[in-house]
């Protein structure tokens, strides 16, 4: 039991870290504009991401059971691909750069679930559901396309909306440009809150359902006093979905929001000062175009990485202004860091696993 209990503890930990990368992505733009302070900004982000959190758990489904088999899913194999994570998170904080948490927690839970198995089977890479992949399981339809096709989205989508807006309103004066969309960017933010809290904030759901669920199913929930029995989850039979209790849900977009409080300006300074200078309706666009694609990914239970939604929906703005407008060294460091999240992360794992090993921690 007080295993499980450390799991949890280490995914909290990690999504306080998370809200140092991703939260701080979704308000950026707000924060950059000065539509809203930093304070103001934390806040909004606290309670939409708390609402969104709540709005379903598609996401946590995919990552409790539809990228690894669950059953090598060990305590310590949730404990390494949590650790993994973290330490290339706090790397690219500490650098500055807004690299995705979602996909350093993919990746480790990949290393440590083939450390921890020895073979790659374990790795569930391609499960269609009546040949519909939006439906189906695996890596390749839930992880590596999305990778590819959300950022390609967010680029295309904030370029068209932009480039719409300004032949819309041309003729506007600028000032009347900034006093309209610094209103209607409070609700895009909100929108993008909301959104952000029904992908990120559950991926770490996700991982404490399924340390939940692997306790339960290895007996050590028995003979818990009934005041715990909301800990007990069961493993889900063939063709069903993994149980996400509630209290889960308002903890992890709690913790969350504490790490955006605390930490997120580093990255918020990347995003919306040092790439492309925003306007209110800039960050508009950026704003509502990462919330369309985010919604969607999350009503299919895709975990896609917000970082490089945003990032890219703010490229897609910028570009729309001039080409020039971006500083195209900014986002090639970025760009680095999206390429090696998923192995760098899954390779800290796996070490991390077979240490454990090694040391006769874990049989």
């Amino acid at each position: 039991m007080s295993l499980i209990l450390f799991v949890i503890l280490v995914a909290l930990v990690f999504e306080y870290i998370n809200g140092f990368h991703d939260t701080a992505n979704s308000i950026a733009t707000v924060v950059a504009t000065k539509v809203l302070t930093p304070r103001q900004a934390v806040l909004m982000a606290a309670c939409t991401n708390l609402f969104g959190a709540l709005c379903g758990s598609a996401v946590a489904t995919t990552i409790a059971s539809g990228l690894v088999d669950p059953a090598v899913a060990t305590q310590e194999v949730l404990i390494c691909a949590l650790a993994g994570a973290i330490v290339w998170n706090l790397i690219t904080w500490y650098a500055g750069l807004p690299s995705s948490s979602s996909h350093a927690l993919i990746g480790g839970l990949v290393g440590a679930a083939v450390a921890k198995a020895g073979t790659w089977d374990v790795v569930i890479w391609s499960d269609l559901h009546g040949g519909n992949w939006l439906a189906g399981k695996g890596l390749l339809w839930k992880v590596i396309v999305p990778m590819v096709a959300s950022p390609a989205a967010g680029f295309i989508g904030g370029f068209v909306l932009m480039a719409t807006i300004y032949g819309l309103l041309r003729n506007w004066k600028p000032r009347t440009v900034n006093a309209v969309f610094g209103k209607a960017q409070m609700f895009s933010a909100a929108g993008m809150g909301v959104m952000h809290g029904m992908n990120d904030a559950q991926k770490t759901m996700g991982i404490i359902a399924l340390a939940l669920a692997a306790g339960t199913s290895a007996g050590r929930m028995d003979g818990l006093p009934s005041w715990l029995s909301f800990l007990r989850v069961e493993t889900p039979q063939p063709g069903q979905t993994l149980s996400i209790a509630i209290w889960i849900k308002v903890v992890c977009a709690s913790v969350m929001a504490a790490g955006t409080a605390s930490g997120g300006w580093r990255i918020i300074k990347t995003l919306g000062h040092k790439m492309v200078r925003l306007q209110p309706v800039n960050g508009f666009a950026a704003e509502t175009t990462s919330a369309v694609v985010i919604g969607i990914a999350s009503y299919f239970g895709i975990p896609i990485s917000t970082t490089h939604n945003v990032s890219a929906a703010i490229m897609g703005v910028g570009a729309a202004k001039r080409l020039n407008a971006i500083k195209w060294t900014v986002v090639e460091r970025m760009i680095w860091a999206w390429l090696l999240t998923l192995p760098v992360s899954g390779t800290l794992a796996y070490l991390l696993m077979r240490g454990l090993e090694a040391m006769h921690v874990v049989d």
